[in-house]
């Protein structure tokens, strides 16, 4: 099922066109399937730009045929051309040549074949419209420099699907569209089997199947020396430990709310799990198995002996007032104590979870449990944690691009720097890429993003702190400093940099945003947030030798700080900040060869793309996998 389906023309039959429907109501992208669609163009919206161009596929020399790449061509001859001006009040068809191809699988999602009037037309899975009456032709704006980034453009801006989708936000019937899920081609056939197995067992569960398939695919090497660690992956992918819970808490006015709960311990065979918090109205089983299996991963490559774990809740704290916030948290954790403590599981700050919330659950946590554990609070100074807590994960990202950059002969000094979040992670980095004489440009929210060229400095910092705290838009940074420039509904993955962090969530950059990256020249790139990268988007980083320090790597500072806080408290010693920055920087260093070892080990060159992407991914497993068959079959 993982294989192309090569030999299929461009003219399907009628069980073609079944194979694709087929395929898309299981979730599944089809690679190499083709299919002619006629777009009904009425007279006068055909320009003369897109008349002359066609979209066509050539194989690059070398290349197997999966990597074709796409070009546009603007001096083919068109079969309009030929048509006479007393034929224009009259509707045309063009005929488009629509290839579902790996490639295209992201900028494509949004849509799905049907009939209409016996013609096969491509719909919009949100407003359940095609063709013209979805504004425009789907296919890319006229005269367009990139086909597939002006596909998403076009459907993204369209006035019929903004209506659509603010229907939708607005009903409480609201309408579910399914995502496919990228299946990618393996080579080996215990590796496919693999996957096809989690696929099998948890079909929804999307960013979960996601993080598998990369983590199996930097492993084939690893499996084909040894299939004995197909079993024990089999065994990895289902987690110790789920726990679902009801959340109930009263708001300000009286009335009742309820909420998911959610905790997922995923492996604990290295060692006590510890992992994130996150409170964000997406928040779902899925979400968590899939963080709960990239913490395993990054605890297990640290220098610590650390099982993984996640969880969080679909409440949303915006808006909330401290008080509902804290009967929430005082909720959640009437549930959670039983699971939690130092030999357990200790949790840490996510998204949606910071001093305030960390606070009242570990007062509650304190209160039921009649234990006082300070590394569960998070960036209390006063009472328990280290200086430099809150910052370590944001610099840990920085000190890891620090490594990579002298492995290159560089600097980080000078160098044009993209981020994106504006949370605690990515101000941070901002924080830090300040320190390090770097050119931090950007920030970003769920709106769009905030570019200033002259760079930030520790006082505009400052202010986008202040900002977020008084939570206003980051429009209103513009406002101060005229030079800036906000962006509504866009990230900022087609600014020049030299190095790019995104920091803000899962999947934020797809197919289109690496094309972006690519051509406005960046060569390095750092993952501060969990798996920010679609796998198609890796593919292109891949092919443009753009380097990738994985988030399992990166992410490492905050794995680092938790255990330097619980050594410092088990000793009753006092560091100062230069300490503790010091300790840091030696953990992620440790990281850092333990990754490229393992990526040498295996046969992937230093230089290479996919050396600390794969190596970091087989370095954490091995260790997981020792101490797994150390325990037997647990």
């Amino acid at each position: 099922m993982f294989g192309p389906t090569g030999g299929l023309g461009m003219n399907p039959s009628m069980d073609e066109m079944n194979l694709l429907q087929q395929a898309q109501r299981q979730q599944l992208v089809v690679s190499n399937l083709g299919e002619e669609i006629d777009l009904e163009i009425g007279p006068g919206e055909d320009e003369a730009a897109f008349a002359t161009s066609s979209l066509i596929r050539e194989p690059s020399a070398g290349e197997h045929d999966e990597t074709k790449h796409m070009v546009l061509v603007s001096d083919l001859p068109s079969e309009d051309q030929d048509t006479s001006k007393g034929q224009t009040s009259a509707k045309r068809k063009k005929k488009v040549v629509k290839r579902w191809r790996e490639e295209w699988a992201d900028t494509y999602k949004w849509a799905y074949v049907d009939m209409k009037d016996g013609t096969a037309r491509i719909f919009c899975s949100v407003c359940r419209e095609y063709g013209r009456k979805h504004r425009r032709n789907p296919y890319g704006n006229e005269g367009s420099r990139n086909m597939q980034m002006s596909a998403l453009e076009e459907h993204n801006n369209s006035l019929l699907h903004k209506e659509a989708l603010r229907l939708q936000t607005a009903s409480k019937d609201k309408i579910v569209v399914d995502k496919p899920i990228y299946v990618k081609t393996l080579m080996s056939k215990s590796a496919g089997s693999i996957v096809e197995g989690a696929l099998k067992r948890d079909p929804n569960e999307i960013e979960f199947i996601q993080s598998v398939q990369e983590c199996v695919h930097a492993l084939e090497r690893v499996i084909a020396k040894n299939s004995h660690y197909v079993n024990i992956m089999e065994r990895l992918l289902e987690p110790e430990r789920m726990i679902v819970f009801r959340v109930p808490w009263i708001d300000d006015r009286g009335e009742t709310h309820v909420n998911r709960g959610f905790r997922v311990q995923f492996n604990q065979a290295p060692g006590p799990c510890r992992g994130g918090i996150r409170f964000h109205p997406s928040m779902n089983l899925s979400i968590a198995k899939f963080l709960g299996f990239q913490q395993t991963l990054k605890n297990a490559l640290s220098p610590y002996k650390l099982g993984g774990a996640s969880g969080g809740s679909d409440f949303d704290p915006k808006g909330r007032s401290d008080n509902e916030i804290m009967r929430f948290c005082q909720s959640f954790m009437n549930e959670m104590y039983r699971y939690m403590g130092p030999d357990k599981d200790l949790p840490s700050e996510e998204v949606g979870v910071g001093t305030r919330e960390m606070g009242y659950l570990f007062g509650q946590y304190r209160r039921l449990a009649g234990q006082f554990q300070g590394s569960f609070t998070g960036p209390r100074i006063y009472w328990a944690a280290s200086s430099l807590r809150t910052e370590a994960s944001g610099y840990g990202v920085v000190y890891f691009a620090r490594l990579m950059l002298a492995d290159m002969n560089k600097e980080i000094k000078g160098l044009r720097c993209v981020v994106s979040g504006c949370g605690k992670i990515a101000m941070h980095v901002v924080e830090k890429l300040i320190a390090c004489g770097a050119h931090p440009v950007t920030v970003s929210d769920s709106k769009g993003y905030l570019v200033d060229d002259d760079g930030f400095d520790y006082m505009k910092l400052a202010f986008l702190r202040e900002i977020k705290s008084q939570q206003r838009s980051l429009r209103d940074y513009s406002k101060t400093y005229a030079r800036a420039k906000y962006f509504d509904e866009v990230k900022p993955w087609n600014e020049r940099c030299d190095v790019a962090f995104p920091c803000a969530s899962q999947n934020e950059v797809d197919q289109a945003d690496a094309i972006n990256l690519v051509n406005a020249g960046c060569r390095l790139l750092v993952e501060g947030s969990n798996m920010p990268c679609t796998a198609e988007a890796v593919d292109v980083f891949r092919k443009a030798n753009v380097l990738i320090a994985p988030a399992i790597a990166a992410g490492a500072g905050g794995v680092a700080a938790g255990e330097i806080e619980v050594l410092r408290e088990s000793n009753s010693m006092q560091w100062s900040a230069e300490d503790f920055e010091s300790r840091l920087q030696e953990a992620l260093k440790q990281t850092y060869e333990k990754a490229l070892k393992a990526a040498n080990d295996f046969g992937y060159q230093k230089e290479s793309p996919e050396a600390l992407l794969h190596g970091a991914t087989i370095a954490a497993f091995l260790n997981i996998a020792q101490a797994m068959a150390d325990q037997g079959c647990v």
